[in-house]
């Protein structure tokens, strides 16, 4: 006999909302004057409704793994958010005071159709899926994690890239007086800004990450919305992005302004390149402590090794 054992956070069908009912409650609240408003009460109306219709996303069968998911609160709770804390396991006690309600992105740029997204509006105007990804860090550890998100490309073509935009540059919030790594450590080029060619945001791969383990993303894993590139180092992974810009020559970054020749601007997983500080044939998971070989660009050579001759790091 087939027993299924549910998941946490799966929702019966019979208790899922139908399409036709979450759209009558918007349209109730907004003729009530609720939808639109800038304060706190519009959105926490709406936002219990809103992301029980988003979360979690149908999973994209495409993207598996060859390993164990991360536990959640693994995932949740061991984190490089600098502008809150180096303590990996302490960021998620400093988030507190970040506010990531209401927030805009501002995409613009080398494109003909610029505008400012509301988050809520955002989420819902590119269709979420779920894709179980690697995700390796710099640091020589890794886990494997349900990211909720849609592709970097759906966007792009919104945004309608001009023929002389090759880059995009994505930059972080800049709130000092919510993000106390900031002021703790001046001597970063802050904000967070991070960059890639736009042949790589437009790879199947690239998502902009707005959930993890089929819910909202935390603060702590870059609320409201990051970036999830897999076959590159989590530094790259820009989180609670404020601003996309699309530029006809490369945007400097901000780890590979503050080293250059340990981070480099591409950052491609390559267990043949060692840092200079160690070596990056092997990966340490967490929080198992297994350790593995590390894979040519994170396992996923067979999407992305067309996209480079080899040599970029």
């Amino acid at each position: 006999m087939l027993i299924k054992v549910p998941r946490g956070w799966e929702v019966p069908e019979r208790e899922a909302i139908r399409e036709d009912q979450y759209h009558t409650r918007r349209n109730v609240l907004r003729s009530m004057g609720f939808v639109g408003m800038g304060g706190m009460l519009p959105r926490a109306l709406l936002g219990a409704a809103e992301e029980g219709a988003l979360y979690p996303a149908k999973r994209n069968a495409k993207y598996t793994l060859d390993r164990p998911l991360t536990m959640e609160q693994v995932a949740t709770g061991y984190n490089n958010f600098y502008e809150f804390t180096l303590d990996k396991q302490q960021v998620r006690f400093r988030v507190d005071r970040f506010k990531i309600n209401p927030w805009a992105v501002k995409v613009h740029g080398r494109i003909n159709n610029p505008k400012t997204y509301d988050i809520d509006d955002l989420v819902r105007k590119f269709p979420l899926e779920e894709r179980l990804y690697r995700f390796r860090c710099v640091e020589a550890w890794s886990m494997a994690v349900p990211w909720t998100g849609f592709p970097m490309s759906t966007l792009i073509r919104e945004s309608d890239p001009k023929p002389d935009a090759n880059y995009i540059r994505m930059v972080t919030a800049y709130r000092p007086r919510e993000m106390p790594g900031i002021v703790s450590q001046p001597h970063y080029d802050w904000p967070y800004e991070e960059a890639m060619t736009l042949d790589e945001a437009m790879n199947e791969l690239a998502l902009f990450g707005t959930g993890i383990y089929g819910k909202p993303l935390p603060k702590q894993n870059g609320a409201p919305i990051r970036a999830i590139i897999p076959w590159k180092y989590g530094l790259k992974n820009i989180k609670s992005i404020v601003e996309i810009e699309f530029t006809k020559k490369r945007p400097p970054t901000l780890w590979n302004k503050a080293a250059p020749t340990e981070y480099g601007w591409y950052s491609n997983v390559n267990p043949k390149k060692p840092h200079p500080r160690w070596s990056q044939a092997h990966e340490r998971i967490v929080p198992t402590g297994e350790v593995r070989p590390t894979l040519m660009y994170n396992g996923y050579e067979s999407f992305v090794a067309e996209l480079y001759t080899g040599n970029e790091y």
